[in-house]
């Protein structure tokens, strides 16, 4: 009973306690509510003061700028004041010097005026005294024309002459003087150009020569074949001459076995065959392996070596000749001039030796130099053809310059260099004069430098054993040969007979390429001295 009285006095004192504490925690929340209002009070009393005092901080300050800005306008207003003031004062003074200059320039053309109004009297009154003297000289002329007419009358009449036939008179005499006059200054002059003419045609020529230097010595146009020892003959004919007609059969070349020691001759017409007929031999001869399977490689073989040195020989030719592009087709046919030849001399060297001496003398006269050198390099190229197609070499290469297209002056190059058509272009003539240059100088054909010199002074021989002659010289490379005879033993007639004669004896006694001029001169000289 007791411990349910003391449970029940504990409970009351607990819910007691906790009633007391409640209402001491809504006792401090009221309490603090009270106190944070109070000091949110303060704070907005002090914050609100502060703005008052900051506002009125600025509406000093904004008075102060405000009375500042109106200062500084004022000042602003009062220097833009000042300086309409100057700028009225500078243009009322440029106005005045306007003013001043215009009344003087007025002063002026009043006085202009004046003068003009003078000299305009002065210049009516020299006009009355011009006219004056106009019509005294009209009136004198006339009587100039009058007494003109009488004199030309009386000259009529004393002269028995019209006007007109002594006009004509006087023309014929005059015409008559200056037509001799006139044609022995043509003739003069055209003798002199013709002199020039030849002088620089010379040393041009000359100078294209010294210009380019090629080798003096032709090529054998005989291809041999050396054997190391004489049987092997045999073996090269081969059992019942297989070897030797297989051979002969792929190359198109004859072999000539006869008794010339350790060699062996090639024949044939076409140059490329007989090449590649000399390279199989040679190396079959080396080898020693000779049989027809055998041979077939090698010509195989040889065939197509020569084939690519004939492009190669083409294509240096052309860069030696500097022509640069050119038609391979055309590359190959100047590779194959290499194995043709013409009285013993290499036909591609004399290609590029034309081609060479055209073109240092197109840039003697400044023509077109290089076209000049491709000329020269194509002018013979229809012999690398000839003997497969019908025709003469000059007509060969114009159909095959025409069908790749080569430039005109090339086709007139070709079609002229022989003298077989008239030159239309200067390259032409160029490139006969290069061509024949080649040709002709020493060395360069078949003949030997001492067959060249024995044929120069059988020349001589022949001209001075003709009775008369007193002196000869062989000139250009044996082409001309220049006879002198005595004046006193032989006249201007016989002349004519004594270069027959020579003629004919040339033409008996001598063998040689081309042609030979024979020049006859006679000339009398009468010489004194003055003591």
């Amino acid at each position: 009973m007791v411990s349910t009285i003391l449970a029940l006095s504990n409970a009351g004192w607990i819910s007691l306690i906790i009633l007391c504490l409640i209402f001491g925690l809504i006792i401090g929340l009221v309490a603090g509510y009270f106190v944070r209002v109070k000091m949110h009070e303060k704070t907005f009393s002090r914050t609100k003061a502060e703005a008052e005092k900051i506002i009125a901080m600025a509406e000093s300050e904004a008075e102060k700028k405000k009375k500042e800005a109106l200062y500084e306008a004022k000042q602003e207003i009062a220097s833009l004041k000042n300086d309409a003031d100057k700028d009225i004062k500078e243009r009322k003074s440029v106005v005045v010097e306007l003013e001043n200059k215009l009344n003087q320039r007025e002063d002026t053309l009043e006085r202009r005026s004046i003068n003009l109004d003078r000299r305009e009297e002065m210049l009516n009154t020299k006009e009355n005294k011009i006219d004056e003297k106009k019509n005294e000289l009209e009136q004198q002329n006339n009587k100039v024309e009058a007494i003109l007419k009488q004199q030309e009358q009386k000259l009529i009449e004393i002269a028995n002459l019209t006007k007109e036939e002594a006009r004509t008179i006087i023309m014929d005499r005059v015409h008559e003087e200056m037509s001799t006059e006139i044609a022995t200054y043509i003739k003069e002059e055209e003798e002199k150009a013709r002199l020039e003419v030849k002088s620089k045609a010379k040393n041009i020529l000359a100078l294209a020569i010294q210009k380019y230097a090629g080798e003096t010595a032709g090529e054998n146009t005989v291809a041999t074949v050396s054997l190391p020892i004489e049987e092997m003959k045999g073996r090269i004919i081969g059992r019942e001459g297989r070897n030797i007609r297989t051979l002969e059969s792929l190359t198109g070349v004859d072999l000539i076995i006869d008794d010339t020691p350790e060699a062996v001759v090639l024949s044939g017409f076409d140059p490329v065959r007989r090449e590649i007929a000399k390279r199989s031999l040679e190396i079959l001869v080396s080898d020693g392996r000779i049989h027809p399977a055998r041979i077939e490689e090698v010509v195989e073989r040889c065939r197509g070596e020569v084939e690519m040195a004939i492009r190669e020989n083409g294509e240096e030719a052309v860069f030696k000749a500097g022509i640069g592009k050119i038609h391979p087709d055309l590359v190959r046919l100047i590779g194959r001039l290499n194995y043709r030849t013409s009285y013993g001399q290499n036909v591609l060297n004399h290609s590029l030796e034309t081609a060479m001496i055209a073109g240092k003398l197109a840039s003697e006269i400044g023509e077109n130099e290089v076209i000049a050198r491709r000329a020269g390099l194509l002018h013979d190229i229809g012999k690398a053809v000839d003997h497969e197609i019908e025709g003469s070499h000059v007509d060969i290469g114009v159909e095959l310059a025409k069908k790749y297209h080569e430039p005109k002056e090339v086709i007139d190059a070709i079609a002229s260099h022989h003298e077989d058509v008239a030159p239309k272009t200067i390259i032409a003539v160029l490139v006969a004069a290069a061509d024949a240059l080649s040709s002709a100088r020493p060395g360069a054909r078949s003949d030997s430098l001492e067959n060249y010199a024995k044929r120069l002074e059988n020349l001589e021989a022949i001209s001075n054993s003709v009775k008369g002659v007193s002196s000869s010289f062989a000139i250009q490379a044996g082409r001309e040969v220049r006879v002198i005879v005595n004046p006193e033993e032989v006249d201007d007639l016989s002349t004519i007979s004594i270069a027959r004669k020579i003629k004919e004896e040339i033409e008996n006694k001598l063998s040689y390429p081309g042609t030979i001029k024979v020049t006859v001169i006679r000339e009398t000289r009468a010489v004194d001295v003055a003591k």
